[in-house]
């Protein structure tokens, strides 16, 4: 099915046959992704791996991440990280266990707590605030922006004041992003004034 979404043409696969024939045989004509208000801002202008265009830059980023995070090996060194904070989930479901309990947001921050372990080499401390701002991130994107529909209309986006919000979102993330940065740095820095 078509639907013409504004100035934006819009293919609905709504058939297992039909999303095999999108994803299979014709895949490089539908591997790139929409330019959105929000992929240009938060992620600088769709350079990260999930939003960058199909071509050599992307094929880079996937081999860079093959061979440095999803390697068998790479894999099996983060099993310690995830068994530790499986059973800090089993405990705490446990501990609720008389209880209803949303699982959402302890799943959530037991995704985080695994990945800033295997990233950081430990739990991060803003882990609240980085949670918040992708929450906030993952809403601004699902909903509905009409610059999107519309990406030659450039002064829509300031009505809706989806730029705004946008901006500051990134700069929270950029913010939390060099409090990483630095904490590593430092890491690093004593550790060679330690030797």
């Amino acid at each position: 099915m078509h639907l013409q979404l504004g100035q934006v043409s819009t293919l609905v696969v709504s058939s297992p046959q039909i999303a095999k024939e999108v994803m299979k045989t014709h895949d490089l004509n539908f591997a790139q992704r929409p330019h959105l208000l929000v992929t240009r801002i938060v992620t600088y202008d769709s350079t990260d791996i999930a939003f960058a265009p199909y071509g050599d830059y992307w094929r880079q980023l996937r081999k860079i991440c093959v061979i440095e995070l999803l390697s068998a090996k790479r894999v099996r060194s983060f099993q310690l990280i995830r068994k530790e904070e499986v059973s800090n989930l089993i405990r705490f479901i446990d501990s609720c266990s008389r209880f209803p309990i949303d699982l959402r947001e302890k799943i959530s921050s037991f995704t985080f707590a695994v990945i800033s372990k295997a990233a950081l080499g430990k739990e991060f401390k803003e882990q609240d605030s980085l949670e918040s701002v992708l929450k906030e991130g993952r809403k601004l994107a699902s909903g509905f922006c009409l610059a999107d529909v519309y990406p030659s209309v450039k002064w829509i986006h300031l009505i809706s004041g989806m730029r705004h919000k946008l901006e500051k979102l990134h700069d929270r993330i950029d913010g939390i992003l060099q409090i990483i940065v630095d904490e590593s740095t430092e890491r690093e820095w004593k550790k060679e004034q330690a030797s």
